[in-house]
């Protein structure tokens, strides 16, 4: 009767460790793709969390790509509002251009600057990630009525 009882608690032990595990591993596996979108504004003004997994969408500045040592590149990201610097090491897909839509997928550093690991262009002419164009539409919005407010304060004076 023991020796049963001790057989059958090494099962159950044995079934609960291996779900916790696949626990575990769904989870973490979860954890490291979920990345929030943000916009180069959103990063200029400070919401956007250091070190953590994000994706940043917008436009590639026209002028600003730079080719560094091996496959290092530097270039700038803006929503027509802010600009951010960004840094990827690799080969960039055939589409990216200065002036494409992109999205870039990595890290903020302290320093500032975007740590890409993946950088994926639009398809064609037509195609704008959903975020990227959300992102772009409402920086628009905000440099809009900025103007507005300058070019009325301006009037006044």
């Amino acid at each position: 009767m023991k020796h049963r009882f001790k057989q059958r608690l090494f099962i159950v032990a044995g079934v609960l460790l291996g779900v916790g595990a696949a626990a575990w591993l769904v989870f973490s596996a979860i954890s490291d793709n979920m990345r929030y979108f943000v916009s180069p504004s959103e990063i200029q003004a400070g919401a956007a969390p250091k070190d953590q997994a994000l994706r940043v969408g917008g436009l590639v500045v026209a002028g600003s790509v730079r080719r560094g040592e091996e496959l290092t590149v530097h270039f700038e990201l803006t929503d027509n509002a802010s600009t951010i610097p960004v840094t990827y090491t690799g080969i960039l897909p055939d589409l990216f251009r200065e002036g494409q839509g992109i999205v870039a997928t990595g890290r903020l550093r302290a320093d500032g600057v975007f740590a890409a690991r993946e950088v994926l262009a639009k398809h064609d002419e037509n195609y704008m990630p959903r975020e990227v164009q959300e992102a772009l539409d409402k920086a628009e919005d905000a440099k809009a009525v900025g103007d507005a407010m300058r070019e009325s304060a301006g009037g006044s004076l």
